[in-house]
């Protein structure tokens, strides 16, 4: 059997080729694999989650971590291996404790309007005094502040992108494909988040914690997938420059012209623990957000949960995807958002708030129950979290009835589509070897990649 090979340069080529067409076969493909992962039984399916083992992380002394995650569906079994940088553990006394105090750092803002320009004539890079009414210099701005600052950080100067690859077999053994990991990772991952993203009725204002990977990958795939309804995109993140050179590549290169071209009205923003008045203006942007995307391996909350869980930052409903973290000691959102979300509602208030809808959305029970920062801290309860998968089934059942003429699950609808959701992953093997499976037949099509016969 030939066996199919691509290095991460042709992924990512491949990747940025996708229709919005071929994001949603993929989305469709990736939902069904969740759904029979929650639902399904070994003698139904290769999904189910008795068929994925646990994976196993080993760290080393130099800050990295190597995850082995195997995995199967009904067609093929595979592993990933990556490797990753972790921050170190906090001290005893945890990083929450630093948002007690009121933080002394900063932001730099960037705000500039797309223009619908030709392929070839790309908006010029954005220079540094383009990116503020203070003509600042980034070269001058300091990488040492953020929230939660006490707390141990990877240096913005590292990459948190895993490496590694994802070896991919037949149901009788064969390999038949060798991908490269990162791009691939980044990429599912969006891909899952934006399952519930693309239900919300609202989404003319996104903001994105993080500028990498995997802060691209939402961002390009709610572009992709909701594009003319998006007004505002703010990327939020503590180092100045890595945001400057991800909305560089948004602005330039050819892979974003359509997407810049499809809506004249979008605006884009940055907002860097860098420089000015960072505290005032992540309320604004948290606060003003219809959606949150969290995207960094984070050990301190990224904003404080009263932006979200006050009085006033309940009147909107919005869905918030924390992504980044993936271990007990990392954390992107405050307990309290979780705890609130789960909390039971009170019947007899005098704000107007967001439909809750008592629980919080999860990739795996299991693993975000052993892994997730969040979920830990929180002290969450296995019976205040539903799977993406069993909720689909649901959404599926409450479809059939509405189209049957029926009510439906109107609650479920209604909250889904404008309350308050959260969802947190820590990633599955399943959606690497989903996903995959889908990307080596979409290279053998298209002509990506390298192929070795007779492997």
């Amino acid at each position: 059997m030939p066996l199919t090979v691509l290095p991460d340069s042709d992924i990512r080529s491949l990747l940025f080729s996708l229709t919005r067409e071929d994001i949603l076969t993929l989305q469709e493909n990736l939902s069904e694999a969740l759904h029979e992962y929650s639902t399904g039984t070994q003698e139904t399916t290769g999904c189910c989650s008795t068929n994925q083992p646990e994976r196993i992380s080993i760290p080393a002394s130099n800050g990295q971590t190597t995850l082995f995650m195997p995995a199967s569906t009904s067609t093929s079994r595979g592993i990933k291996i990556a490797t990753l940088t972790t921050a170190p553990e906090p001290s005893r006394h945890g990083s929450l404790q630093s948002l007690q105090s009121t933080n002394s750092s900063s932001a730099s803002t960037l705000s500039s309007h797309s223009t619908t320009t030709s392929t070839s004539t790309p908006p010029a890079t954005p220079s540094s005094s383009q990116m503020s009414t203070l003509s600042l210099d980034p070269s001058s701005f300091s990488n040492t502040t953020t929230v939660g600052s006490s707390s141990p950080k990877i240096s913005p100067s590292q990459s948190t992108s895993p490496t590694g690859s994802l070896t991919l077999l037949t149901s009788t053994g064969t390999p038949y494909a060798l991908l490269a990991a990162s791009s691939l990772t980044a990429f599912r991952t969006a891909l899952a988040s934006t399952i519930l993203f693309t239900r919300r009725t609202t989404v003319h204002t996104i903001a994105v914690f993080g500028a990498g990977l995997q802060a691209l990958w939402h961002i390009r795939l709610a572009l992709l997938l909701r594009g003319p309804e998006i007004h505002h995109v703010h990327i939020i993140n503590r180092s100045f420059e890595r945001a400057r050179q991800l909305m560089t590549e948004i602005y330039t290169t050819d892979a974003w012209a359509h997407l810049r071209k499809a809506n004249d009205k979008l605006d884009f923003s940055i907002v860097s623990a860098d420089y000015g008045e960072y505290n005032r203006v992540l309320k604004e942007r948290v606060r003003k957000a219809d959606v949150i995307f969290c995207c960094t391996p984070s050990t301190a909350p990224l904003f404080p949960a009263e932006h979200v869980t006050s009085s006033e930052g309940r009147k909107k409903g919005r869905y918030v995807s924390a992504v980044g973290s993936y271990r007990p000691h990392m954390l992107e959102l405050h307990p309290d958002i979780l705890r609130q979300a789960v909390a039971p509602e009170h019947k007899h208030h005098h704000h107007k708030h967001a439909q809750k809808g008592g629980v919080v959305i999860v990739d795996s029970l299991s693993a975000c129950m052993k892994e997730a920062g969040e979920i830990q801290q929180a002290g969450l309860t296995p019976e205040q979290l539903v799977e993406v998968g069993e909720l689909l089934m649901v959404k599926k059942a409450s479809l059939r009835e509405i189209a049957a003429g029926g009510e439906g699950e109107v609650g479920l609808k209604r909250w889904l589509m404008g309350g308050n959701v959260v969802y947190k992953s820590v990633g599955l093997g399943l959606m690497d070897i989903c996903v995959g499976e889908d990307l080596v037949m979409l290279a053998r099509e298209r002509g990506y990649g390298n192929t070795v016969e007779g492997f």
